[in-house]
Order: C-alpha cells, then sequence, then structure tokens
C-alpha cells in the first residue's frame, strides 16, 4: 500500500502555514532573533524576521563524518565551537575521541572560519544574551544539526531558544521539545523520507544569493547593538 506524503507548494506556503501555529502577535512583542541552520533556511529566516521585525543571521555547522563512510555524520561542530555527537553510531563504530575532537577543530578552521569570513567580515555569530531566539529551517532530518544549534544558541546565553520548521520526523520531535523552549511544527511523520520530499516545489538557492541575504541581516544585526549601546 502506498502511503501518500503531504506537502507545502513551496517553501512561502510552508512559512504561511507554520506562522498559523505560532504566537505572532505575542513573539513581535519580544526581543527576538531568527537563526536559520542550513542555506536552504537562510529565505525563510529573512521572511519570518520580516514577519517579527527582527534580526536574522545563519548559524554555521560543519559536519564530522564516520572515518569509512564520508556518507554517514557522526557528530556535528558549530562557530561557537560547540560539538554534538551522534552516540549511538560512534560507540558501534568504535570511534575514538580523539578523531572526533581532531576532526571537529580541522573542519572548524578549514570549512567554518573561511565561511565566516567571506559572509561575516570574519566576526563569529553576535552575543544571544537577553535575546530570545527562534531557530528555524525549511525542514529537520537527522537532527544533528538543530541540536548542535540549539545548543549554541543555550551556551550564547538566549534568554529563550524556539525552533519553528514546516517538517520534522516524529521521533526527532519528540527529542527537540525536551531541550527548547518552544517547538513549531506543521508536518511530523512517523515515516520520513527527506526534507524535498515534502514540498511541491523546492528550489536550491545559490552561494551569492544566500550570502547576500545573510549580508543583510548581519547588517541588521550589527545596527540593533549599536541602538543597544547608545541607549
Amino acid at each position: 500500500m502506498a502511503i501518500t506524503i503531504e506537502k507545502f507548494k513551496d517553501r512561502d506556503d510552508a512559512l504561511s502555514r507554520l506562522v498559523e501555529v505560532m504566537p505572532i502577535a505575542a513573539m513581535q512583542k519580544r526581543n527576538n532573533v531568527v537563526i536559520a541552520t542550513s542555506y536552504g533556511g537562510v529565505l525563510f529566516a529573512k521572511n519570518l524576521a520580516n514577519l517579527l521585525k527582527s534580526p536574522f543571521d545563519l548559524l554555521f555547522t560543519a559536519s564530522i563524518p564516520a572515518p569509512l563512510n564520508p556518507e554517514c555524520p557522526i557528530a556535528m561542530v558549530s562557530e561557537t565551537n560547540d560539538i554534538v555527537t551522534h552516540d549511538a553510531l560512534i560507540q558501534s563504530f568504535g570511534i575514538s575521541s580523539d578523531y572526533i575532537y581532531g576532526e571537529a577543530k580541522r573542519r572548524y578552521e578549514e570549512q567554518i572560519l573561511s565561511t565566516i569570513y567571506k559572509v561575516r567580515k570574519g566576526q563569529v555569530i553576535s552575543s544571544l544574551k537577553g535575546q530570545n531566539v527562534i531557530v528555524v529551517d525549511d525542514g529537520i532530518d537527522s537532527g544533528l544539526t538543530i541540536m548542535t544549534v540549539v545548543k549554541s544558541c543555550a551556551n550564547r546565553q538566549a534568554t529563550s531558544v524556539s525552533v519553528a520548521v514546516p517538517v520534522i520526523p516524529y521521533d526527532i520531535e519528540l527529542s527537540l521539545r525536551s531541550v527548547v523552549d518552544n517547538l513549531y511544527v506543521v508536518l511530523r511523520p512517523s515515516y520520513f523520507v527527506e526534507i524535498v520530499s515534502y514540498y511541491e516545489k523546492y528550489e536550491v538557492l545559490m552561494s551569492d544569493e544566500v550570502e547576500n541575504i545573510l549580508s543583510e541581516g548581519f547588517l541588521m544585526q550589527k545596527q540593533k547593538d549599536k541602538n543597544k549601546e547608545n541607549k
């Protein structure tokens, strides 16, 4: 028996349906910042930030693959040097902590830092102290990236960390609910396929387009920080 997959028309439709389950009016009265977790979620973050009248950004991460399988991520490191591991896979493959931390250091220096210099002129993500962070993406699959971003936001002293995504595997939703303040979701399939399967139209954003959008968000955050200093 074939399984029917409920789909969004596109990212705009996904955001529109997601906003319906979010207390937007109440959120607009708070001090927010919207954080994307991937290039695919940057336009999503920008549009939600415009609705909330808040700045937005992307928290950069890099995956750490298994030694013998580059397609199998076993850990993730963020631009704030926070690391989240997939303990079951690490134990199953017998991978040492030296490998994890060695690869985290290498990928941070080779991948994350170069991107930070290109997009934010070398500056790590702004302080999140006193901010209500809304972490977004156009979908979540394994949960490793979102868990890393949530951990980084919490460690950057955010007042609260909420997650808003249109689609997430049911089991990942259950795990995530225990570590965030609020979780807003539209679709939560028990048998998850892949993110693109839940969109009728899913355009891949070009890197130049993403970087231009992020530069806009970076300037908004810089202006917000400047206004706070002048008060």
